[in-house]
């Protein structure tokens, strides 16, 4: 099958940024000027391409990640526009692991704000090139060159500005390209309010000074990477624009540099240089790695290079409900063709799936198409056991590629429907939506019976309810939010487990001896087989582990998962007869619940990370109010005329925050919260939970 396009000028790219720094606007903007809309949508007036669900519509922010396509010079870019909220920070993990390249936003006021840390972060761990853009230069306030100081500080990036803005503030009106040596000019009072019309002129005299300073910065840096451009500068010869692309391209790739430029979205300014950098800077399918992953059986190392007439393989990103065509699955193409109406192989499932239908996806617009090729992403119908991180390939040449791992949830509520009609229904949308999200889940409490739905937020949690009311028809009560608390150990301890049943004809015979250690926050959990001898046959080993986790799984204390342990399998005896893995896992859960009992057991919760951005009126209400609530402050900084607090506070204590800041500030703060880590509940305090939750289980 012939390609439209070659594949060195396929962009798979994505915009990741802190919650309201512009990433929708921006895309907007770069859909209207390729051609791809014809009109330019807005946030504000809920008219967006890309946000099309209704409640991004009515709350103005992106909830879930939306895929296009678009066209420039010759160039075809696939652009996923990415949610800001930490919330919903799924979308961007799963997006950002299929993207080749990213576009990194930054709002020129807030500079690298909290979730820009974050999406950072989750760009290092896949290691995708980036390039910065630092939007709303319009702004009062705006700080080009404070942003680029914070970039090299917070992210630990080399920033490499490639262009300086012309004015500030409500004088924005352009930017210098510093390879190129010419401006681009939109004029500030015009009637094309589009932006679609600028000038290409001279540098401005009044920056003449400021252009050849960090011109003479950006040659610097680039030569300290590369011995050619090294020499030409300390000769001062000159260097050809097409060659300095070239180098800041490879060193882009590398992810030794990150390119940036700067514009206002908004206004319409200095987005269509952005298109240029996205083609001559971001990477190709051709320009990463080939894909590695294992044979499903074998285990052996595979390699996948960016072909069309390689064995086809696939990724499976996310999971959506879609009203009219029911599940749609998105997957990124990494070698091979594929056509619709083609059996693939699920190497995650082990499982034949059909293709139905392939379709090229526009925000929620579907566009029928017959094929894939290497580099495309698309969505799938007809997928029906498919998941996020699933593995789709050829199954005469086996793949398994590396899935995805996401956040356990922080914060859980109990839901219940409020008609006869609404159960029935309730399980079947809650798995819907559990499918799609796998930062959402869903359980039944033994105890009391209630359905417990899990996420990473309020707003998450809320959002999903909407769903239910909107998408599913379910009307539904929810509970008072309850925190994921954890449990963990305090010393070590050997101890025994037996499970002996003789009952006339064959009997259970399992016998443990484990060594329980605590281990350090955040370690998790890790099993070790250290019997000797022969005690125990190898074979029981997995269901000694099974049991132990099944028993980790409700704690001593108050029901909670225990974390943060090493359990070791030392010792033990057999039966020859009667030993058998159910009868090795009961002993092994006996052991660790009897351990876990004496090794002083004690209650985690989650502590959140906050920003607040408050005027200096509010500095002492704010801080007040958050020490009532067990918060921690670590840093007030003064950003401009605001006051910037940085604190850690329990979850627990963080409810209804957002109402309350707002009241104490008149509406006039912003603030963002992060799960950061699991610490210890202090004693008195964990007395109150553990009571709490003993009470409930009583009363029922």
């Amino acid at each position: 099958m012939l390609r439209k396009y070659p594949l060195g000028k396929v962009r798979n790219i994505g915009i990741i940024a802190h919650i309201d720094a512009g990433k929708t606007t921006s895309t907007e903007r770069m859909l209207f000027y390729t051609g791809r809309t014809y009109r330019i949508g807005e946030v504000d007036e809920g008219s967006a391409e890309m946000d099309w669900m209704d409640q991004e519509k009515e709350r103005g922010i992106t909830i879930t990640s939306a895929a296009t396509h678009c066209e420039w010079k010759g160039y075809h870019i696939n652009l996923i526009d990415t949610p800001g909220h930490v919330d919903f920070t799924v979308e961007v993990e799963r997006s950002i692991r299929v993207l080749d390249g990213a576009i990194a936003l930054f709002c020129a006021v807030g500079g690298v704000e909290p979730q820009s840390e974050t999406v950072w972060r989750q760009a290092n761990r896949y290691g995708v090139p980036r390039i910065a853009f630092v939007n709303k230069m319009d702004r009062i306030g705006a700080d080009f060159f404070g942003t680029i100081a914070m970039m090299r500080e917070r992210l630990q990036t080399v920033p490499l500005p490639i262009q300086i803005p012309i004015g500030n503030e409500d004088q924005f009106q352009g930017v210098v390209d510093l390879i190129e040596m010419q401006a681009y000019v939109w004029p500030l009072n015009n009637g094309d309010k589009s932006g679609s019309k600028f000038e290409v002129t001279s540098i401005p005299d009044d920056l003449t000074a400021m252009v050849h300073e960090h011109r003479a910065k950006l040659l610097e840096t680039i030569a300290e990477y590369d011995e050619q451009i090294m020499e030409q500068y300390l000769t001062e010869a000159d260097i050809p624009a097409e060659v300095l692309h070239q180098k800041v391209r490879a060193l882009t790739l590398q992810v030794a540099i990150t390119p940036v430029l700067c514009g206002s979205a908004f206004r319409n300014r200095a987005v269509q240089p952005l298109l240029d950098a996205i083609t001559q800077y971001l990477p190709s399918p051709l320009d990463i790695p080939p894909i590695e992953g294992k044979h499903p059986e074998t285990q052996e190392v595979q390699v996948r290079h960016p072909d069309d007439n390689k064995p086809f393989s696939a990724l499976a990103f996310k999971v959506a409900s879609d009203t009219h065509v029911g599940k749609l699955t998105y997957f990124r193409v990494y070698s091979g063709t594929i056509a619709a109406g083609s059996y693939v192989y699920n190497a995650t499932k082990d499982k034949n799936e059909r293709l139905a239908r392939i379709l090229l996806m526009h925000a929620n617009d579907r566009e029928r198409i017959s094929h894939v090729q290497t580099g495309d992403i698309a969505a799938a119908v007809g997928l029906k056991d498919t998941a996020t991180g699933d593995t789709l390939c050829d199954i005469d040449h086996a793949i398994l590629l590396e899935s995805m791992s996401f956040p356990e949830p922080v914060i859980s509520v109990a839901i219940e429907p409020r008609t006869k009609v609404d159960q029935d229904k309730l399980a079947i949308s809650l798995a819907k939506l559990a499918d799609e999200d796998p930062t959402f889940r869903v359980r039944v409490d033994e105890d009391t019976t209630q359905t417990i739905i899990s996420g990473m937020g309020e707003l998450h949690l809320e959002v999903l309810v909407e769903r239910l009311r909107r998408e599913f028809r379910v009307s539904a009560n929810i509970g008072r939010p309850q925190v994921a608390y954890r449990e963990t150990l305090q010393n070590p301890i050997e101890v025994e487990g037996k499970f002996i049943k003789q009952t006339g004809g064959r009997g259970q015979y399992g016998h443990v001896h484990l060594r329980i250690e605590p281990m350090k926050p955040g370690f998790g959990f890790e099993f070790q087989n250290s019997v000797v001898g022969g005690a125990v046959p190898r074979e029981y080993i997995p269901s000694i582990e099974k049991g132990v986790i099944e028993a980790m799984s409700s704690g001593v204390l108050a029901g909670y998962p225990i974390v943060d342990i090493k359990v070791t399998v030392f010792d033990g005896s057999h039966h020859p007869v009667d030993s058998s893995d159910i009868a090795f896992r009961a002993a092994a859960a006996i052991a660790f619940r009897d351990g876990a009992r004496k090794c002083n057991p004690r209650l985690l919760e989650p502590v959140m990370a906050i920003e607040i951005m408050t005027p200096s009126i509010y500095l002492g209400d704010v801080i007040g109010n958050l020490q009532q609530r067990r918060a921690k402050i670590e840093e007030v900084k003064i950003r401009g005329e605001l006051q910037n607090i940085k604190a850690t506070a329990p979850l627990a204590e963080m409810f209804g925050y957002a109402t309350q800041v707002r009241s104490i500030t008149q509406g006039r703060a912003t603030h963002t919260m992060q799960f950061s880590h699991y610490a210890q509940v202090p004693e008195a305090i964990a007395e109150k939970i553990t009571g709490s939750v003993y009470t409930e289980k009583i009363k029922l």
